[in-house]
């Protein structure tokens, strides 16, 4: 990382602008956690938390917003999906760091007032769907909501391959990448989390394990029948990330992972690093290459086509950490 292209990151907005500082710049603590401090006050951070219902909720909704018709032109099978209800406002806020007491009451509203719009299940006790019961358990944990029964859900819901899938309700029995990966950020989430330390799971980080292991043997990209490609959009690199499995968002995982257990990179992850690595411009920058469509508040990130702060911090930080290996 160069003094120009770290001076480039700097220069953003507080949620990636302390990350820089943390993962990449080297700054003190006291400099990056007053960064993360200005999260609820500046910027990004700032524009959603004021965004936020009095019931507790954004968009009057669990994980659509209240007025989304589900036989209108938004719900079209290329239009996407809106980004706006509480759930994925709640994660993005928590992934950009915001300390929770800026949202102190949130999760005692949202136990009283929202209600998942599959079957009328209570918030806190998530649903039928991986991904959502995932972004559920990390941000509950997060804010202080009682979570360990929906902890305890993915131990139950695990497939015999190891991984997830949001359609096992419809009878699958095979793993999905996108699935396992949104679960297993969520699962390492909780158990980072102040909850999950102290709590009683029954064989939950075993269940992380075998998680990562499904795309480990499949080393984060191909089939394991045919060694095939599984998905082209893979390939892809696009902030936010949304639920979308990708290798860069895959190898951000694994690293987060491998810090918390104190583990070296596995060398299953190479191809997909350099991938990664083979998307850098001449300039140490990488590209925004899609955006992912559906209603959001604002844009947090440049077009396509362009170069993307967050996306070279995200793979910067990646290659800082495998490169960086004994």
């Amino acid at each position: 990382m160069g003094d120009d292209l770290t001076g480039w990151l700097l220069d953003a907005d507080p949620a990636l602008r302390w990350q820089v500082e943390h993962d990449l710049a080297g700054a003190e603590p006291a400099v990056w956690q007053a960064t993360r401090a200005r999260v609820a006050t500046e910027g990004h951070g700032a524009r959603l938390l004021a965004l936020q219902d009095p019931d507790g909720q954004w968009a009057g909704g669990a994980f659509f917003p209240a007025d989304f018709d589900f036989r209108g032109p938004e719900a079209a099978p290329d239009a996407g999906q809106p980004w706006t209800a509480t759930t994925w406002t709640l994660t993005t806020l928590r992934e950009w760091g915001l300390d929770a007491a800026a949202l102190a009451g949130t999760a005692e509203k949202l136990a009283a007032n929202s209600r998942w719009e599959y079957d009328d299940l209570p918030y806190w006790g998530g649903e039928v769907d991986a991904c959502i019961n995932a972004a559920t358990l990390a941000n509950g944990a997060w804010l202080g909501a009682d979570v360990g029964a929906l902890a305890q859900w993915f131990v139950d819901h695990q497939m015999a391959e190891g991984g997830w899938n949001c359609e096992w309700v419809n009878g699958s029995v095979r793993s999905s990448f996108d699935s396992t990966l949104s679960s297993l950020r969520g699962i390492l989430a909780y158990e980072q989390s102040d909850q999950g330390v102290s709590a009683a799971t029954e064989g939950l980080h075993e269940a992380r394990k075998a998680g990562e292991e499904y795309l480990l043997a499949r080393r984060l990209l191909y089939r394991a029948t045919t060694g095939a490609l599984v998905r082209p959009g893979f390939q892809v690199l696009a902030y936010p990330f949304r639920w979308h499995y990708t290798a860069l968002r895959a190898l951000d995982y694994f690293r987060a992972a491998a810090l918390h257990d104190g583990t070296d990179p596995d060398p299953r992850l190479e191809e997909a690093v350099e991938l990664v690595r083979g998307r850098r411009r001449t300039d140490g920058t990488w590209v925004q290459e899609h955006r992912y469509p559906g209603r959001t508040w604002f844009d947090v990130d440049v077009p396509p086509g362009e170069p993307s702060k967050w996306l070279t911090f995200y793979a910067a930080r990646v290659l800082v950490w495998w490169d960086g290996r004994a």
